[in-house]
């Protein structure tokens, strides 16, 4: 599996409103999709799902008031209507008063020429626009008619979360619920059109939760490519954490050129001669090894050194985390891994877990899907790059999308954090529909009202089969009140100077298998690349007017996820979820699932240096000059040398240049300025050409592009830039 694969399995190998918050104990899957979805492209239905669902369109017709069945229903298998009985939740959304001068209202609090700049909402000013106590209750009585449980209820009157048995959802919306299989995918979808019962359905916006699918962790781990098994992985103490990640990571990628040659000079043909860089050249065959970046080192890649050496650590600031079930060992990981990297430990002052519908009755339920892995990896990248600032992981009971719309929720109506990190989406084309998106970014728009930024991953399987410009664009980093985070590669440059920046897009191909392989570009094959695109959904919001194309555009920002150059992680891994610790284990991570947290945590920092919140990122980074953030450009393959090569066989010598080596891949050919370095692969005869920089149809060009947005933070310029101040708020000494 290439997404949502860190299961703690593969580590066999080796030898009411209420909530629960406790300090003792306690990703994202693309589908491959290929030409089936572009068959059922329609745009003028396109056209008038963006115009319905854009916060700049006009917004009197709604999710609720459009057809709004997810187009998945018409390629998967259907497999028959959801289990008689089977209780279920759902949070329905009411529609605002005024909407579209609400929505200006809200936008106008990121216009720095608006009087209201940065003032943010108070539970008042919602009043304006709120649903009235009248309207709140004719919903909910409907609701209650048809044998529905209210379990909560917005403070502004903007939502009622409610639960019952599926057949009474059925009718209360007048749809069927049905059981979808898709390859390995399995959901729940509304197969007509929904709408309430009644005169409450004119009152309603939009509903999550009809529709459900797994948002499983966007993670992906550094890997041999030809087994699939880690690089790097092995069970830890404390008295031997040190000694294992100093003989067992490097954050030197790449080493100067040399010449390899596969195969014996008289021998039988064919013989393979090449070229070029070579990447991890120090692993050692008799031990695991890979790339990463220590937390220190993560901090001098994004120029925060110094400002964490004067105090702007994100001290003060409260990052929350929203993730998956939650896991027991989640904080004890964390603190190894503190203690290993010099950091400060977590304690009840600076790290909290908050289950918002109570712990899960099995107590390591999620990490079938990895999520124990996800949560280790946030919560330590976060602590990272923001040592200071305090963690929040508010684990859903669940990973259906209205089980991380209540998170959501409760983040801003219990005012916990004024950034947030998640990790996970559900594909937009394919899974999602329109009462899935517009609930979504309905909470979130709420919560740029009240000065939170919203960051999502954008996935790790670049366009997916689906084609540039539409690309693979996740939910809910489509959304237009998100901060969508995309992925680069970092490496060392073997020149001298700053790290080479690449957008993450990985390929491999084939050099020698025991034996020179003839020819290599007959056997290209993907490894993972950072998603983007642009949005079927919602229309481009306003500061992204100079952006091509019509849809909401997606990265806006990014920073590392390349498992190739990741970020080492501690955690611990069970055999089942109802068996027994295997103990702790070290490994490299990456995806948008660590770029997310990683920028996250900056956005945090930027909140302390500013003395208040900045609120939703994304159109600040948007207005930023070039020289307020790292520009990521494709990788000049002239001031590096790339690989190339001669094989010699019967019929005489075949030279291959790097794009060569590449060209059955569609994403070189498109992309055609990459890095490319020679890789072997441990514990056995295959070599490797390894790109970076190479994702599918999306490119990396100058100003914004569709893998990196606007490109990654470079500390200081970054933060002064945002927040537009020279001098940072006062330091308490």
């Amino acid at each position: 599996m290439q997404n949502g694969e860190a299961t703690s399995y593969w580590c066999e190998s080796v030898d009411g409103d209420s909530h629960v918050s406790t300090h003792s104990r306690e990703p994202h899957k693309h589908y491959q999709l290929k030409g089936e979805l572009m068959n059922l492209q329609n745009i003028s239905v396109r056209a008038a799902v963006l115009l319905a669902l854009s916060p700049l369109g006009p917004l009197s017709a709604r999710a609720l008031d459009v057809h709004n069945v997810p187009k998945g229903v018409q390629i998967a298998q259907d497999q028959g209507q959801v289990e008689r009985g089977k209780d279920e939740k759902l949070t329905v959304f009411l529609k605002m008063h005024n909407q579209e001068e609400y929505d200006k209202a809200v936008e106008a609090l990121y216009d720095p020429a608006s009087p209201t700049y940065h003032k943010w909402f108070t539970d008042a000013d919602f009043t304006k626009y709120a649903p009235t106590a009248a309207e709140l209750k004719t919903v909910k009585d409907e609701l209650s008619k048809h044998g529905l449980t209210v379990l909560s209820v917005d403070p502004q009157n903007l939502s009622i979360r409610v639960h019952g048995a599926a057949e009474k959802i059925e009718e209360a919306f007048q749809t069927q619920l049905h059981t979808f299989t898709y390859k390995n995918t399995t959901f729940q979808a509304h197969v007509t059109d929904a709408r309430l019962i009644g005169d409450a359905g004119a009152l309603v916006d939009t509903v999550a939760g009809l529709d459900r699918h797994k948002a499983v962790p966007q993670l992906m781990y550094a890997k041999n490519p030809k087994t699939g098994k880690p690089l790097f992985l092995k069970r830890v103490t404390a008295s031997t954490i040190g000694q294992t990640l100093a003989s067992s990571i490097t954050n030197v990628a790449l080493t100067a050129p040399t010449v390899s040659v596969y195969g014996t000079q008289g021998s039988a043909l064919p013989i393979g001669v090449y070229y070029g860089l070579n990447y991890d050249a120090a692993y050692s065959k008799k031990d695991s090894q890979a790339v990463a970046y220590t937390p220190k080192q993560l901090q001098a890649h994004y120029g925060l050194t110094s400002m964490i050496k004067q105090g702007y650590d994100g001290t003060g600031q409260t990052i929350a985390l929203v993730e998956g079930f939650g896991y027991a060992q989640a904080e004890s990981d964390a603190n190894l891994a503190a203690k290993t990297f010099g950091l400060p430990p977590l304690t009840s002052a600076n790290f909290e877990e908050i289950y918002p519908d109570g712990v899960p009755p099995i107590e390591n339920i999620g990490i079938t899907e990895g999520w124990n892995i996800e949560i280790a990896l946030d919560i330590q990248s976060a602590h990272a790059i923001a040592p200071g600032a305090k963690i929040i992981e508010v684990a859903a009971d669940g990973q259906d999308d209205e089980d991380f719309i209540y998170a959501l929720n409760y983040i801003i109506n219990h005012k916990l954090a004024h950034t947030v990190s998640s990790s996970w989406g559900v594909d937009e084309e394919f899974l999602g529909g329109p009462p899935e998106a517009q609930a979504f970014n309905t909470v979130l728009q709420h919560g740029a009202a009240v000065g939170i930024s919203f960051q999502f991953s954008t996935g790790d399987s670049g366009d997916n089969g689906l084609g540039s410009p539409v690309g693979d664009v996740a939910i809910p980093a489509d959304a237009p009140y998100a901060t969508a985070v995309g992925g680069t590669s970092v490496l060392n440059n073997p020149n001298g100077g700053a790290d080479v920046v690449a957008g993450w897009g990985n390929l491999y191909t084939y050099v020698n298998d025991y034996g020179a392989v003839d020819p290599p570009n007959s056997t290209v094959f993907p490894g993972g690349g950072a998603g983007g695109g642009e949005s079927v959904f919602f229309a481009k919001p306003s500061w992204q007017k100079d952006l091509p194309g019509s849809g909401r555009e997606l990265p806006d920002v990014s920073a590392l996820a390349d498992p190739s150059t990741g970020f080492p992680i501690i955690y611990t891994a069970f055999d089942s979820p109802f068996g027994e610790s295997l103990g702790q284990f070290a490994a490299v991570y990456g995806g948008t699932s660590l770029a997310s947290p990683i920028f996250t945590a900056t956005w945090a920092i930027a909140d302390q240096y500013n003395g208040k919140p900045l609120g939703f990122a994304a159109p600040l980074v948007a207005k930023l000059k070039p020289s307020d953030i790292t520009d990521v450009l494709a990788t000049n393959p002239i001031e590096i040398s790339d690989v190339t090569g001669t094989v010699y066989d019967a019929q005489g010598a075949t030279y291959y240049s790097a794009d060569g080596l590449f060209e059955n891949a569609n994403s070189a050919a498109i992309q055609p300025e990459f890095l490319s370095a020679l890789f072997s692969a441990p514990a056995d005869d295959t070599a490797y050409a390894i790109t970076f920089g190479t994702d599918t149809s999306l490119t990396v060009g100058p100003g914004w592009d569709n893998v990196t947005g606007y490109g990654e933070p470079n500390g200081l310029p970054f933060i002064q830039g945002v927040t537009g101040k020279t001098a940072g708020a006062p330091l308490d000494k």
